[in-house]
């Protein structure tokens, strides 16, 4: 129902950032909320706010995504290497492959794979972990 009142309202982030998978990241803050806006509910005496508060915070946070992601495909004139380039150097702590082709979506994993393999040989990133669970990060020296 929020969805729709949101497409209706001429809000369009969430048609590509998905709201409910922020909610799921946030699950844990979501039901306390939800708990507190609950209180005293039966004697007409709760207060909406945190949970309010709560879900804007969220919408926030999906067009800050949004917004990160257009800046993307935006830079024209730009390749993808570079692309992928920037987004680690901006990205505090550990990246990984699956993070960047969400970010990314127009770059194969090859194309993913390649670039932090040169940047690897470069010295420019790191690699944490081992397998499914590796992650790169900029290498700050």
């Amino acid at each position: 129902m929020t969805l729709l009142l949101l497409y209706r309202e001429g809000y369009i982030a969430e048609k590509y950032i998905s709201l409910e998978m922020m909610i799921e990241k946030t699950k844990e803050s979501y039901y306390e909320t939800l708990e507190q806006s609950s209180y005293d509910w039966h004697t007409n005496e709760n207060n909406y706010a945190p949970f309010v508060s709560y879900y804007l915070s969220v919408i926030l946070a999906v067009y800050k995504e949004f917004e990160s992601r257009v800046d993307f495909v935006k830079t024209k004139g730009v390749t993808k290497a570079d692309r992928i380039r920037l987004l680690i150097s901006n990205t505090l702590g550990q990246v990984t492959k699956a993070q960047i082709a969400e970010k990314c979506p127009d770059i194969s994993i090859t194309t993913i794979e390649k670039t932090f393999a040169e940047l690897l040989k470069q010295g420019l990133i790191k690699k944490v972990g081992v397998g499914r669970a590796t992650a790169y990060v900029w290498n700050q020296n």
